[in-house]
């Protein structure tokens, strides 16, 4: 069975050569697909900051912000989505809603922390939904 070996071998090689930060959104989409969600963006990125995830669940636009760290604490993830970093996200959720033509749909912004303690092949992933309002001079109506 050398080609399992030879298997195992490359993938742990490929799970060294993926950032963390990008296996936690992955594992994440994985995650929201399974309840349900659709991904329709992932890594967007423009000159306003960057969503992480952009998901529909039944007629709600979601903006997800992962939170990946190599430890237990949950609680330190989603203490990191602080005011400032709130304002980001919601400054640039409204320029991707003006830029797709969906000012008018409903939307929230959700956090999912993925604690992935190093040796583990799987992750511990808490959802929070509506982790927090839309904040700052660009807030959206809900």
């Amino acid at each position: 069975m050398a080609w399992l070996d030879t298997i195992r071998e490359r993938w742990g090689q490929w799970r060294r050569e993926v950032p963390l930060g990008r296996r936690g959104e992955r594992a994440a989409a994985k995650y929201l697909r399974r309840l349900g969600y659709v991904i329709v963006a992932q890594g967007q990125r423009d000159h306003v900051g960057e969503l992480d995830l952009v998901a529909v669940d039944q007629r709600t636009i979601v903006f997800v912000e992962v939170k990946t760290r190599q430890s237990d604490d949950v609680l330190a993830a989603v203490e990191a989505v602080d005011e400032q970093k709130q304002r980001r996200i919601t400054r640039t959720a409204l320029a991707f809603l003006r830029r797709h033509d969906l000012l008018e749909e409903r939307c929230r912004f959700d956090v999912v922390a993925v604690c992935w303690p190093p040796g583990q092949r799987r992750p511990a992933i808490r959802h929070f939904p509506d982790a927090f309002p839309a904040i700052g001079q660009w807030q959206l109506f809900r």
